[in-house]
């Protein structure tokens, strides 16, 4: 062969590899529902979602891997920004949330649609186990609802000894529970309160269950174990467990639609963001105390601590943007429009990145912590609502309503 064609060749060879490394791909996929835990507004809440029906799994069970925590090789995410797709998980699921538990397992909570939570390898994106959401809430020492129950886990943190995963109940089901949760209240107007699963990650299983508001949505874990944090969407309040007992130990007024919590262990606070205001919320852990950063902009949903705690980034789901707000005034000191209805978050492990979905939009956007600015934005399957950084094989995973799970090497 001449020279000349071999060089050519050659080029075409490069061409193609570097297009499979850049290009990601939009994967055409039927919408399964709306968000139910986003109000359109700020003082308007959408109406929840219908249920939507998914084929089996093609995945087999596999048995738990061990849940030591998993150290790797030096990595850094924020190299190039750059997001390549691994794999993309369906099956029998409608994701709200994923959860990546820093033992080489991935928890995707799937309401109420599924009444399930799926446990993935985080290595592989194979299935380990299917929870099912139904409990004998006598067994847990709770009466007044005889049989099995039936929750709709939403939302899931680990611990940080890497013990448990908590899991709120968006709704119970079953005998004397009040009318089925929903987005659209005014307080508690007759609700039912919820419950909150602890999963053992040794078991796979649910082994303590403890009560909480009406409609909970986030949940979060102090960094010393000593508390389970979550937000009660209907209830305007936060609840605050023993992380041991599950027994609530203070309950905290906050206002309309509390959802995304972020806990600064060092200062010993917690932040909430009140979606139906303009305000996030500050609680003193040590004494309970309530303050507010206000103005901070419409609609805050999810919100992410830098690793050193000085910037606090909300995502804002009336303005369409993100903000970043200094911690020790309150003020908003950097923003960025990153498509309609930004809801979830995620913070790479060397604190660089940022990753957030844009449910309306059908992308995700890639930020620099820096300042905010836009690194690359590219489209995934219908409303994407859930985002967790994998830190074991450096991975984003993206969940979408449409009935996926995409995985990313970060």
């Amino acid at each position: 062969m001449p020279r000349s064609r071999l060089v050519a060749a050659a080029a075409l060879v490069v061409a193609a590899g570097l297009a499979v490394v850049v290009l990601l791909p939009r994967h055409d996929s039927h919408r399964s529902g709306a968000d139910p835990a986003t109000p359109s507004s700020a003082n308007t809440p959408a109406a929840s979602d219908p249920s939507a029906r998914h084929s089996p799994s093609t995945l087999q069970p596999r048995p738990a891997p061990t849940t030591t925590t998993t150290t790797t090789a030096p990595h850094d995410p924020a190299d190039d920004f750059v997001l390549t797709p691994v794999t993309t998980i369906r099956g029998r699921i409608s994701p709200k949330s994923v959860t990546a538990t820093g033992t080489g397992l991935v928890f995707a909570q799937n309401m109420m649609y599924q009444h399930t939570m799926t446990v993935y390898d985080a290595a592989s994106g194979a299935l380990v186990k299917t929870i099912p959401d139904s409990v004998d809430l006598a067994q847990f020492g709770i009466t007044g609802h005889p049989g099995i129950s039936r929750g709709a886990p939403v939302e899931a943190a680990v611990d940080h000894a890497h013990r448990y995963v908590f899991a709120t109940n968006y709704s119970m089901y079953g005998t004397d529970f009040g009318p089925e949760g929903s987005d659209n209240c005014s307080g508690p107007q007759g609700l039912s309160p919820s419950y909150v699963y602890r999963v053992s990650l040794a078991t796979l299983s649910i082994d303590a269950v403890g009560q909480v508001g009406m409609v909970p949505k986030y949940v979060a874990v102090t960094p010393d174990d000593k508390y389970v944090l979550v937000s009660n969407w209907c209830s305007y309040d936060l609840s605050i467990l023993d992380h041991n007992t599950l027994h609530e130990v203070q309950r905290i007024h906050l206002g309309a639609y509390p959802r995304g919590i972020a806990i600064d262990g060092t200062k010993h606070v917690a932040y909430i963001a009140v979606m139906g205001s303009f305000d996030v919320a500050r609680v003193d852990l040590r004494t309970f105390a309530l303050s507010y950063f206000r103005g901070v902009g419409n609609s805050p949903r999810h919100l992410v601590l830098s690793h050193d705690g000085r910037r606090l980034f909300v995502t804002l789901n009336g303005d369409n943007r993100v903000v970043a707000v200094d911690t020790a005034t309150g003020q908003v000191v950097a923003r960025t429009a990153t498509g309609t209805q930004p809801r979830s978050m995620a913070i790479s492990s060397d604190g660089r990145a940022l990753y957030v979905v844009n449910y309306a939009s059908n992308t995700v956007s890639v930020l620099r912590a820096s300042d905010l600015s836009i690194v690359n934005t590219f489209p995934v399957p219908d409303h994407p609502i859930g985002i967790a950084y994998e830190p074991t094989q450096h991975r984003v995973w993206v969940a979408c309503y449409s009935g996926e799970i995409l995985v990313y090497r970060a």
